[in-house]
């Protein structure tokens, strides 16, 4: 004899497919769990994002758009930086070196030479890899010594890597052209193709300034992606082990010497890739860009766009390039806080961008340490799990 189940009533209330399908919140795989659009929500989010950095260079201003690029090239040095210093635990303020690194391979590699430096021409398809590569070889030299020390040790065992590449970067007149002079860039030429000549692609004009936003984007979404699933690998599951408890990680297998190793070279080799963008981007590069500042500069991104997230790299550098922008429509806005030489209550731009970033570095780390993409996840979560908000 078999047990038959009960017939449901036909006026029986239908019961939601989320419910009989289980719990759509609760993953049941770690591939499901670990993929970088784990919901329809962020992928609907993420293509609606994409659409609009695609069209975004199209209905902007010039000046809009170089900024626009330098955020992109910003964010893919941003990433780099926080594979480091988020996922890894690593605090480094080196970063602006081999950012400068790569700004010099590409220029060497691609630019012209003269009497006063070196230069072989290649095309950007050749020297663009490069600029991954030598920060990365150069990373992999100083990783030995960052992997003996951590914490404040750490920070300023790389603050003296950038004063010692400040240094070479003066007195490297071949490579870099000296101080106060500088070099110029690479030519922006890819596949054969001058970049700087305005062509028409299925009748859309694509001037240099559209083609270096569109390349930087492109490789940002490739960096991006990249990165994501190497922090969903085991090198990333190392990376957080020895963030969260170096001696534990240790204890349970994972070998410090070679995490803290992986870290810093692939960290080298995005600040490269940043680098030689940069450089083509911002035109005649000298040796005094490359200083603590700009570590500075790739450090709030990190800390304000949130550590240990792809999605605050993106938001932190965003925040970082156009607050500028930002500071002056506000005092076209509000001209009665302007006074003489365009000061804004007394400070400067530059002085203004300054003392806010270290506002919101303090704030972060005291309010929100998650950061901006932090705090919009806890808003997320507060819709999502409302009116029980415990």
């Amino acid at each position: 004899m078999t047990a038959t189940l009960p017939t449901p009533p036909r006026n029986a209330p239908k019961v939601p497919r989320a419910v009989r399908s289980g719990r759509p919140g609760v993953y049941t795989s770690y591939a499901r769990a670990e993929s970088a659009w784990n919901t329809p929500t962020k992928a609907w989010w993420a293509r609606g994002v994409l659409v609009l950095a695609l069209l975004a260079p199209f209905f902007v201003a010039k000046d809009v758009t170089n900024l626009l690029t330098l955020a992109a090239i910003y964010a893919i040095g941003g990433i780099g930086l926080n594979l480091l210093t988020g996922y890894a635990g690593q605090v480094s303020l080196g970063h602006a070196f081999f950012v400068g690194v790569g700004a010099y391979t590409a220029a060497v590699f691609g630019g012209t030479g003269t009497r006063a430096v070196y230069g072989l021409g290649w095309d950007m398809a050749l020297w663009l890899p490069l600029t991954a590569v030598i920060p990365a070889a150069l990373g992999l030299l100083v990783a030995p010594l960052a992997a003996r020390v951590r914490g404040l040790y750490l920070a300023t065992l790389t603050l003296g890597l950038v004063m010692i590449g400040e240094h070479i970067f003066k007195e490297w007149t071949s490579v870099t052209g000296g101080g106060g002079l500088g070099r110029a860039p690479a030519p922006p030429v890819l596949f054969g193709t001058d970049l700087r000549k305005p062509v028409r692609v299925a009748g859309v004009l694509i001037n240099e300034q559209r083609a270096l936003y569109l390349i930087s984007l492109v490789l940002l979404v490739i960096m991006a992606v990249l990165a994501r699933n190497l922090m969903c690998s085991k090198i990333g599951r190392a990376f957080a082990a020895v963030r969260d408890r170096d001696i534990a990680a240790e204890v349970m297998g994972v070998r410090l010497q070679r995490t803290k190793t992986q870290a810093f070279v692939i960290s080298s080799a995005y600040a490269g890739v940043a680098g030689g963008l940069l450089s083509v981007v911002i035109g005649r590069i000298s040796p005094e860009r490359w200083n603590l500042l700009l570590s500075v500069d790739f450090l709030a991104i990190v800390l304000i766009g949130g550590a240990a997230t792809i999605t605050g790299s993106l938001i932190g550098a965003c925040f970082v390039v156009l607050l500028p922008r930002v500071l002056e429509e506000f005092t076209h806005a509000f001209p009665a806080i302007t006074s003489e030489g365009g000061r804004i209550l007394g400070f400067t731009l530059d002085e203004l961008k300054t003392i806010l970033f270290g506002l919101l570095i303090a704030g972060v780390i005291v309010l929100e340490p998650r950061g901006i993409s932090g705090l919009g996840l806890r808003i997320r979560n507060y819709f999502r799990t409302w009116p029980f908000s415990h």
